[in-house]
C-alpha cells in the first residue's frame, strides 16, 4: 500500500487502480505574480476577461461571401427559377396576340394574373414561413407550371377567352423566389450586417439581370421559334430552379410553425415602408411606358427595349457597386439620401426628352437615371427585414413586392393616360417618373424613424 506524501515531497504518487496508472501530485500551486495572495476563494470573485466578437460594418467581398457552404448551391437555383419571372408577362402577351390578334385581351389577361397574384402571393408566403420553403415552393410551383401549360394548350387550340383569364390567374401561387434567397441570407448573415448589406445588394442586381434579361429572351423565343415557346421555357427554368434551391436544405430558414403573430401589415413601420413601395412601383411602372411612347412617337418602338436595358444595366451595376462599399449611419437615413438620388436622377430623361428630343440622347440620361434604383431597393429590403417580425420574413418581403406590383400597374395606367392625353411627342409622360420618386420622398421623410425600428 503506498504511504502518503511528507510535507515535503515533490515527485507524484504513483499507484495503480484496476488497470490505470494514476500518478497524484500534491506539491503546492504557485499563483499568479499578477494577482495578490487573497485569501482562499477570492480569486473566483474576480470577473475573467472574455473575447467578443466586434460587430463591424466593414465591407464584405463578393467573393467571401459565397464561400459559406452551400451558398454557391442555392444562389445558381434561385437565378435558374427567377429568371422566368420576366419571361412570362412578354410571352403571355405575344403568344395570346398572336393567336387571337388582340393586344388588349393579351393586356387583360395579364393585368389579371397579376391582380391575382398580388391577392395570393402573400399567402403563400406565410404557408413558406409557417412549413418551410421547400416543402412549400415546390407544390406551389407545380401547381403554377400547371397553370402556365393550361394557358398554352387555351391560346393554341382557340379556346373561349374566360379560359385564358383562369389559366393565368392560377398561376398566381408562384412563391417569390427572390425573397426567399434573401431569407436565407438574412438567416445566414443575421450576425453580420456587412456581410447581409452585401448580400441584399447582389440580389437587387441579380433582380435587375433577370428583368434586363427575361424579356429580351421571351421575345426572342416567341418569334424566333413559336408563339408558345417563350412560356414553356419558362415553365421548365421554373420548375428545375425551385428544385435544385429546394434540395440546399442545410441554407434553409427553420420553419416557425403555426403561430398566432399578426400579420406584419399590423407590424410598427411597415405600412409607411409599403406606401413607399407602392411609389416606387408606380416610377418603375410609368417609365417604362413613357419610354416606349416617347420611342414610338419618333417611329423606333423596338429600340424602346435596347434603351429600358441600358436603365437596367445601370441600375445592376449601381447594386454590385453599393454592395462593395462600407455602409455607415441608420437605414433609414440611407433610405431617405437614396431616394432623393432617385427623384434627381429621374429628371434626367425629362430633361433629356423635353430639351433636346433625341432618342440617343435618352439612353444615356435613362443609364444615369438607372443608377440609384438598385441602392434604394437595396436598403428598402433591409428596411423590411428589420422590420417584420421573427418569423415572417418570407410574408414580409412578400407584401413589399406585393405593393411593389400595384405601384408598377398604377404607373403603367398614369404614365401611358398621360403620353397619350397630353400635348407634344410624348416628353410629358416622364414627369410622371419624378412625381412618382418625389412622393416616395416625401413619404418615407413624413415619419421620423423610433429607437425599436432604427437599423445600423
Amino acid at each position: 500500500m503506498p504511504h502518503p506524501p511528507t510535507e515535503h515531497s515533490s515527485a507524484p504518487l504513483l499507484t495503480v487502480t484496476a488497470d490505470t496508472l494514476v500518478a497524484a501530485d500534491f506539491a503546492p500551486r504557485r499563483r499568479p505574480t499578477t494577482a495578490p495572495r487573497k485569501g482562499r476563494g477570492e480569486l473566483r470573485d474576480q470577473p475573467r476577461r472574455t473575447r467578443t466578437r466586434r460587430r463591424t460594418t466593414a465591407p464584405t467581398s463578393y467573393r467571401a461571401l459565397f464561400q459559406k457552404p452551400g451558398t454557391l448551391r442555392f444562389t445558381a437555383g434561385n437565378l435558374i427559377a427567377r429568371l422566368p419571372m420576366g419571361m412570362f408577362s412578354v410571352s403571355a402577351i405575344l403568344m395570346i396576340a398572336a393567336s387571337r390578334d388582340s393586344y388588349a385581351l393579351a393586356g387583360a389577361v395579364v393585368a389579371t394574373g397579376l391582380a391575382a397574384t398580388a391577392l395570393v402571393a402573400p399567402w403563400t408566403a406565410r404557408l413558406v414561413d409557417r412549413h418551410g420553403q421547400a416543402r412549400i415552393a415546390v407544390p406551389a410551383t407545380a401547381l403554377a407550371s400547371l397553370g402556365n401549360l393550361s394557358l398554352i394548350a387555351c391560346s393554341h387550340w382557340n379556346a373561349p377567352d374566360w379560359t385564358l383569364f383562369a389559366s393565368y390567374a392560377a398561376t398566381a401561387t408562384v412563391p417569390n423566389t427572390g425573397g426567399m434567397s434573401r431569407a436565407r441570407w438574412a438567416h445566414l448573415l443575421k450576425d453580420d450586417p456587412a456581410a447581409l448589406h452585401t448580400a441584399n445588394s447582389f440580389e437587387q442586381a441579380a433582380d435587375e439581370l433577370c428583368f434586363m434579361l427575361g424579356p429580351v429572351i421571351a421575345a426572342f423565343l416567341c418569334t424566333t421559334l413559336f408563339p408558345e415557346a417563350g412560356t414553356l421555357v419558362g415553365c421548365v427554368l421554373c420548375m428545375t430552379g425551385v428544385l435544385v434551391f429546394a434540395a440546399q436544405r442545410t441554407t434553409e430558414p427553420p420553419p416557425t410553425g403555426r403561430t398566432t403573430a399578426r400579420s406584419p401589415l399590423r407590424s410598427p413601420g411597415i405600412p409607411p415602408l409599403l406606401a413607399v413601395f407602392l411609389a416606387i412601383g408606380a416610377v418603375f411602372g410609368s417609365l417604362e411606358v413613357v419610354t416606349i411612347a416617347y420611342a414610338d412617337a419618333r417611329g423606333h418602338a423596338p429600340a424602346a427595349g435596347v434603351i429600358l436595358g441600358l436603365q437596367a444595366a445601370g441600375s445592376c451595376a449601381a447594386g454590385l457597386a453599393y454592395g462593395a462599399l462600407r455602409v455607415t449611419g441608420p437605414a433609414e437615413r440611407r433610405f431617405r439620401r437614396c431616394l432623393a438620388a432617385m427623384a434627381a436622377l429621374m429628371t434626367l430623361p425629362w430633361l433629356s426628352a423635353t430639351t433636346t428630343g433625341s432618342l440617343p440622347l435618352l439612353a444615356p440620361a435613362l443609364l444615369l437615371a438607372g443608377m440609384a434604383t438598385a441602392p434604394t431597393m437595396v436598403t428598402a429590403m433591409s428596411l423590411v427585414q428589420h422590420r417584420t417580425p421573427e418569423g415572417q420574413l418570407n410574408e414580409g418581403m412578400t407584401l413589399a413586392v406585393t405593393g411593389l406590383l400595384g405601384g408598377i400597374a398604377g404607373g403603367s395606367a398614369l404614365g401611358g393616360w398621360v403620353a397619350e392625353h397630353t400635348p407634344g411627342t410624348g416628353t410629358a409622360g416622364f414627369a410622371v417618373p419624378v412625381a412618382a420618386a418625389t412622393s416616395a420622398l416625401l413619404i418615407a421623410s413624413a415619419r421620423r424613424p423610433t429607437a425599436h425600428t432604427t437599423v445600423r
